[in-house]
C-alpha cells in the first residue's frame, strides 16, 4: 500500500526527448499527493472536484497516486464481450464493474498497480521536438500528453533494471524482450531518495539493484543461438487520458505487484495477441511500492520539466494553494464515507 509522506523533491538530471520551456513562467510546480487504496467510484468523483478546480485556478497541477481495490473499468468504446467473467464469478472475486468517461476498452485496476491520475492544464507545457508535429497549438495536446506519459513510465521501469518501449500502433508501456544489452541501473532512484523514506525502504531498493540487473549473453552463446524466439511483447502499463477544456483527467496503470490472474477475467483493452504482465513478474520478486512512487514523481520531473512538490493530504493542498480557502470544499471533505480522449 503507498502511504508515505514527502517534501519538496527535484529532479537533478535532465535528458533531451522530453525537455521544454514552458509556456508560463520559469517552471511549473507539480503536486503529489498519495492516497493509499480507495474505491473506483471514490477515485472519480475526487478526479471531477480537482479537474473543476483546476479549471477555475483554483489549484495548480496536481499527481495522485493511489491504488485501487479490484475493479474492472469499461470505457467508452469497450465491448462487454471483452469482460469474459459471469457476474457470480466477478462477484465471488471481490471485483466491481463500471463505467467511465474515458476512451478505449476494458481493464482491470487492484491492489499492487501504481494508478496515477495527472490533473494538469496542457496549456502550461509547451510542446517539444520530440512530440508530434503541429501549426495549430504551441502547448501539449493528447497524443503529445500521453507520449510523455509513456515515457515517465518507461524510465521508471529502467530505474528497476526492466527495458521497457512503445509498440506502434499500441498505446502503454510493453517489455523489450529483445534488450539484452540491459544498462546497470542507474542508481537514481537510491541517490535521491527522500529523508523520509524509512531504512528498510532504501536497503529493499539496494538490493532490487544488486540482484535484478541482467547481463547480455556471450559471444560465443549468441553465435550459436539461432533466430531466438523472444516471445511477443507483454504489457507492463496502461495509459488512458480525458482531456476536458484543456484539462487531463484519468491516466496510467502501472503493474508492479499486481495479481495477474485478475486479467483472465477479461481481455484487457480487447487485445488478445500480447500477454499482461507486472514488474514482479519480469524480476521474479516483489517490489517496494514506496520506492516506485518516488521514481515516478522523480521521472515526471524530468519530463514534464517540473518541481514536484509532495503533499501530506488534500487539504493541506488545497489549504496553501493562492484563492483557495482554508477549508477546502464540503464535497471534499465527504469523499470518505472530461474532450479529447484515449485509452488503451
Amino acid at each position: 500500500m503507498l502511504k508515505f509522506q514527502h517534501s519538496l523533491s527535484k529532479s537533478s538530471f535532465s535528458l533531451d526527448p522530453c525537455d521544454s520551456v514552458q509556456i508560463r513562467g520559469e517552471m511549473n510546480l507539480i503536486s503529489v499527493v498519495q492516497l493509499g487504496t480507495i474505491d473506483y467510484a471514490t477515485g472519480l468523483r475526487l478526479q471531477q472536484q480537482l479537474v473543476d478546480l483546476r479549471k477555475e485556478e483554483k489549484i495548480g497541477d496536481v499527481l495522485l497516486l493511489l491504488e485501487h481495490f479490484p475493479v474492472i473499468t469499461l470505457g467508452r468504446n469497450a465491448k462487454t464481450a471483452n469482460v469474459v467473467a459471469s457476474p457470480e464469478l466477478l462477484a465471488l472475486r471481490g471485483v466491481e464493474l463500471f463505467e467511465c468517461d474515458r476512451g478505449g476498452d476494458v481493464t482491470f485496476h487492484g491492489p499492487g498497480q501504481i494508478v496515477g491520475y495527472p490533473i494538469f492544464d496542457l496549456r502550461g507545457y509547451a510542446r517539444g521536438a520530440a512530440d508530434a508535429p503541429s501549426a495549430q497549438r504551441k502547448h501539449l495536446g493528447a497524443v503529445d500528453f500521453v507520449r510523455r506519459l509513456e515515457e515517465v513510465l518507461i524510465r521508471t521501469c529502467a530505474d528497476f533494471a526492466i527495458p521497457t518501449k512503445r509498440v506502434a500502433g499500441l498505446t502503454g508501456v510493453w517489455t523489450d524482450p529483445q534488450n539484452e544489452h540491459l544498462p546497470l541501473l542507474s542508481f537514481r532512484a537510491e541517490e535521491s531518495d527522500s529523508k523520509n523514506r524509512s531504512l528498510e525502504s532504501r536497503n529493499l531498493l539496494s538490493d532490487d539493484i544488486a540482484t535484478n540487473v541482467r547481463t547480455p549473453a556471450s559471444a560465443v552463446q549468441q553465435s550459436e543461438a539461432s533466430a531466438p524466439d523472444y516471445g511477443p511483447e507483454s504489457k507492463l502499463a496502461a495509459i488512458g487520458v480525458h482531456i476536458s477544456r484543456f484539462v487531463a483527467s484519468h491516466g496510467f496503470a502501472l503493474n508492479v505487484n499486481t495479481d495477474l490472474s485478475y486479467f483472465n477475467l477479461i481481455i484487457p483493452c480487447g487485445i488478445t495477441a500480447k500477454p499482461v504482465t507486472s514488474m514482479q513478474q519480469e524480476l521474479c520478486k516483489p517490489l517496494d511500492m514506496n520506492a516506485l512512487a518516488e521514481s515516478i514523481s522523480r521521472n515526471f520531473g524530468t519530463v514534464f520539466s517540473s518541481q514536484m512538490l509532495w503533499v501530506d493530504t488534500l487539504d493541506a493542498l488545497l489549504g496553501r494553494t493562492v484563492g483557495v480557502p482554508m477549508k477546502p470544499p464540503a464535497e471534499l471533505r465527504e469523499l470518505h464515507h472530461g474532450d479529447d480522449i484515449t485509452w488503451s
